[in-house]
């Protein structure tokens, strides 16, 4: 059914829950498992022209690091893991990533918002995905919360 499974990635704590629910799916279908970090241009495009070139560094390296360990964790349960950072606004650059790969899943996880939260928030990137998506997509709810 899912040959091929995306987790976005930000490096943040949601990732190792967000990982419990996607491997053992992508186990079951034997699917490549894509991690995919987005350097978000909004915030290089923000920085002035002396910091902008050491803050984008900061991120794909920050970058590297989260896709390592989606394809550390995918690849210590035996699964074909492809890893990528790219660069844009990150629900579009996720969906743009799943059409451009044949993504069957999206796997992403969130934190619950308060009411208040939601409003004075622009949304999250996972509700414009899941908002924007063409495929099916699991949402790990309060994803690295206690």
């Amino acid at each position: 059914m899912y040959d091929d499974i995306l987790v976005p990635t930000d490096g943040s704590d949601t990732i190792p829950e967000t990982l419990a629910h996607a491997l053992p799916i992508a186990a079951d279908n034997d699917a490549t498992v894509h991690g995919l970090y987005v350097v978000d241009s909004r915030v290089t495009a923000a920085a002035d022209d002396e910091t902008s070139t050491d803050l984008e560094r900061s991120l794909e390296a920050e970058g590297e690091e989260a896709v390592a360990a989606v394809e550390e964790r995918a690849s210590d349960e035996g699964l074909e893991t492809v890893g990528e950072i790219r660069q844009g606004t990150p629900s579009k650059t996720i969906l743009e990533y799943a059409e451009e790969q044949g993504i069957d899943l999206i796997v992403i996880g969130t934190r619950g918002k308060s009411p208040r939260e939601k409003v004075t928030s622009l949304g999250s990137v996972s509700e414009r995905v899941v908002d924007n998506a063409s495929i099916p997509v699991f949402v790990v709810r309060n994803a690295g919360e206690e």
